[in-house]
């Protein structure tokens, strides 16, 4: 206790003499003008920022097909080292090599760089392109490594094109050959339309459409024909199967007709008989035709031809009464018995049916028949009303869609009798009864007039008289005769 006394008075000594000779210059301070304030910069971000600063292959464009070294410069930007930097290289174009595409470093300082080497393989699809794509993937985190930052770069990489060298070929000047060249002209079927068991005759109309003459032409229904190594034509061979006839067959010759001599530019015509295979199915169905032939250097020649043709596979219908309509009277009402049938081995879609007449009138004479199955009827009682006696016709429209989504009608045309309607007699004109006349006076009659006459009794001759009114009334109705179906 008896030390810190010299340490505490020397303390206090030293104190004093400071305030003893700052007094006088803070009383003669003077207080300053105020001046404003720089705006100082922000402060630089504090967490690292890696960028790319350049990158490149080294050698210009690269080749397809060939290996490259693929250079990058990174450069921290920011305020904070990197740490954990991986780098991952992907593409469609390029395939990494050796590390798998995937570089790492440990750490980069701020503004302090590192280069990164990746060795590529360029794709051989790059051929004709100008550029390819590389996508890379850094990823890295702070210094203290608690918070990860990740970054994509997509690179560039110039495609060496090649020196295309177009080739042009001189053009030589050949005299022309002469060759026939046979074609159909057109075509037409006797029969329209087709259909499965169909029999018909096919026209054809050939033209030589060659510089030369084409002799011993021979036609060959279905095709199948080929030439061997020597010229001569062969069924079959081993490029192609024989004469395709399963839809269209010849009938009353063999599928191979002979022409005769065809001249250059001229025409010729041929008629053969054929028939559709009945399990055919509708559509479009080709028909191959070959011709074989001799040209005037007797070589043997070969053209083939396709024409085409459309099966159908239309309803058959039958269009009658489905019981006796009897006789129909003029100006009265009668009805018409219709029933249509399905009479085809599968079924049949059908529109409207319409009935139609010139000389009546015809009431409840349309409607919608819908699917008949094979067998399958569907029946109409129209009403109709003749305009006079004799042969009415009835005319019967049915419309439906073919295989082809094209339009079609059944048309028939159905007669019925048709007689005076029979009207009942009529009490005299103007409500006055009838007369009867007297029948006529025999010889007897007049003797016994005159012997009556004799005896002075009524001799004279008989007249008509009225018939009693009681006989006819006035409000009895008339009943016409009735019509219809029997």
């Amino acid at each position: 206790m008896k030390r810190t006394w010299p340490v505490l008075i020397l303390i206090a000594a030293l104190t004093l003499f400071s305030l003893m000779n700052t007094a006088p210059t803070l009383a003669q301070t003077e207080t300053p003008t105020p001046t404003e304030t720089p705006t100082l910069p922000p402060p630089a971000t504090t967490r690292p920022i890696l960028i790319i600063d350049s990158y490149g292959s080294g050698e210009g464009a690269i080749r397809p097909g060939n290996e490259f070294e693929l250079g990058v410069r990174l450069v921290n930007i920011g305020g904070e080292k990197a740490r954990n930097i991986i780098a991952t290289f992907t593409s469609t174009d390029f395939y990494p090599k050796d590390t798998g595409g995937v570089v790492a470093t440990p750490v980069l300082a701020p503004s302090a760089d590192i280069n990164f080497h990746q060795p590529m393989l360029a794709d051989t699809d790059l051929w004709g392109r100008t550029l390819g794509v590389i996508t890379m993937t850094l990823s890295y985190t702070n210094n203290d490594g608690t918070i990860s930052y990740s970054e994509n770069f997509v690179l560039t990489i110039d495609i060496q094109t090649p020196n295309w060298v177009a080739a042009t070929a001189t053009p030589t000047i050949s005299p022309l050959v002469p060759r026939p060249q046979i074609v159909v002209d057109s075509y037409a079927s006797d029969v329209d339309p087709l259909q499965p068991g169909t029999i018909f005759n096919l026209t054809l109309n050939l033209r030589n459409l060659g510089n030369a003459d084409a002799r011993a032409v021979s036609m060959v229904l279905g095709g199948g024909v080929t030439l061997d190594a020597s010229g001569t034509p062969q069924p079959g061979g081993v490029s192609g199967s024989g004469s395709d006839l399963s839809t269209f067959a010849p009938l009353g010759s063999s599928n191979v007709i002979y022409l005769g001599d065809l001249l250059a530019a001229n025409t010729t015509s041929t008629t053969m008989q054929l028939i559709v295979n009945v399990s055919a199915n509708p559509g479009a169905y080709p028909l191959k035709l070959a011709f074989v032939y001799t040209d005037p250097k007797n070589n043997r020649l070969l053209d083939d031809q396709v024409i085409t043709l459309l099966i159908y596979s239309l309803p058959q219908l039958d269009v009658n009464f489905y019981t006796d309509p009897g006789i129909f009277f003029s100006n009265s009402m009668n009805m018409l018995p219709l029933q249509v049938t399905n009479l085809g081995r599968k079924s049949a879609v059908l529109g409207n049916i319409t009935v139609t007449s010139e000389n009546a009138d015809i009431s409840n004479n349309t409607a919608l028949v819908g699917a008949l199955e094979p067998g399958g009827y569907f029946t109409l009682d129209a009403q109709v009303m003749p305009y006079a006696a004799g042969p009415l016709d009835l005319t019967v429209t049915i419309n439906y869609t073919d295989d082809f989504n094209m339009v079609r009608t059944v048309t028939q045309t159905l007669t019925v009798n048709v007689e005076e309607m029979y009207i009942e007699p009529i009490p005299g004109e103007n409500g006055e009864p009838p007369i009867i006349e007297p029948e006529p006076e025999t010889f007897w009659d007049k003797v016994l007039r005159f012997f009556k006459g004799l005896f002075g009794l009524d001799s004279a001759e008989p007249t008509p008289e009225p018939i009693p009114a009681e006989t006819f009334p006035e409000d009895k109705p008339i009943e016409p005769v009735p019509g219809g179906k029997g």
